[in-house]
């Protein structure tokens, strides 16, 4: 049996036809699924009773179970259990522009980055599509709050699960269903340069990421690995022709980490590394975990690396600090129950 949270409501038409319905009658099983939010095949009403026994018997509803969730003023983190006993983090953050959900794509990863704590675990498994979706569906209805933002930043590289990410992100830009806006919708990746290349093909009008963190070869190589198959060099011409293709303006995140990438030399190097491209930085205040050595920038150090971007002329921003009372590292939720049991 297929979960009925695969399908986009194209393959939702074509299954259909292949059954003798029209298709006609996916846009009602979509109505019900995304709109009435139903979770039995015996809810959908409009739909006759021998349709709805076939589709039980072909497809099938899971949930995640919802292990733990903690609250702060800005923030509420999940911890899911899947249905093969993995657990994964969901984000949700309330900002003065709507709410946002940060998903993610993987149980752990691999991708090693030395300052994170969600690839100290690594990579078990990639998340199926339905297990994305119901992050969003099931988070939407506990908090009783409407989702105006999605950003696929957390556990997990979004593009080393590419097809399924894709997939997940035209579920949730269908308007007949989700409906939730491009524009609401951000993509992260560390980098990965041919997953890159593919994204500019399919021409997903979502926002694009990069998980950026150092400004020079030498010192990105140290604190993110995946550096040494994909250099700065070659990251960036793919990501100037993301810009030209596309027309659509690029973030950099900047983890600020003390004493490793926060001084004023590394942030002039990162003005001769991103000037004259359509983009902006975003500067992220470390989130640090007993685990991992890596301290917060002070405010001071910050500030004056945000001060040298923008006497620059590069468009930056330093981002709010959410989750003091919750376990606001990426994975640390996850890390914490795994590793107190």
């Amino acid at each position: 049996m297929e979960n009925i949270y695969r399908f986009t409501l194209e393959k939702l038409k074509k299954y259909c036809i292949e059954k003798g319905y029209k298709p006609f009658k996916a846009e009602q099983i979509y109505d019900w699924l995304y709109r009435k939010r139903v979770t039995s095949f015996m809810e959908m009403t409009n739909i006759k009773k021998e349709v709805r026994e076939i589709l039980k018997k072909d497809l099938t509803f899971t949930q995640l179970k919802v292990l733990k969730i903690e609250k702060d003023k800005d923030v509420h983190k999940y911890l899911f259990e899947l249905i093969d006993k993995s657990k994964v983090e969901a984000v949700l953050m309330f900002h003065d522009y709507g709410n946002s959900l940060c998903i993610s794509t993987q149980v752990g990863c691999n991708m090693g980055c030395t300052f994170c704590e969600s690839g100290r675990l690594k990579k078990v498994r990639n998340l199926n599509i339905e297990e994305m979706v119901l992050q969003y569906l099931q988070i939407e209805k506990l908090e009783k709050k409407k989702i105006t933002h999605v950003v696929l930043m957390g556990i997990g590289e979004p593009f080393d699960n590419y097809e399924n990410v894709i997939t997940f992100i035209h579920i949730l830009n269908e308007g007949k269903g989700i409906g939730l806006g491009s524009r609401h919708i951000t993509v992260s990746t560390c980098g990965i340069i041919p997953k890159i290349e593919n994204f500019i093909e399919d021409g997903k009008q979502v926002n694009l990421a990069i998980s950026l963190h150092a400004p020079t070869d030498e010192l990105r190589t140290k604190i993110m690995p995946i550096n040494k198959a994909y250099p700065l060099k070659e990251l960036m011409k793919v990501l100037q022709k993301y810009i030209q293709k596309t027309n659509r303006r690029l973030t950099f995140e900047y983890i600020m980490l003390q004493g490793v990438n926060d001084t004023k030399k590394c942030a002039y190097e990162l003005v001769n590394l991103v000037k004259n491209m359509n983009c902006y930085i975003n500067l992220i205040p470390y989130n640090e975990t007993s685990h991992i050595d890596y301290k917060k920038s002070s405010s001071d150090s910050i500030l004056a690396f945000y001060d040298i971007l923008k006497k620059e002329h590069i468009q930056v921003t330093i981002r709010k600090e959410f989750g003091s009372k919750v376990s606001a590292a990426c994975g640390q939720l996850r890390a914490n129950y795994e590793e107190g049991k």
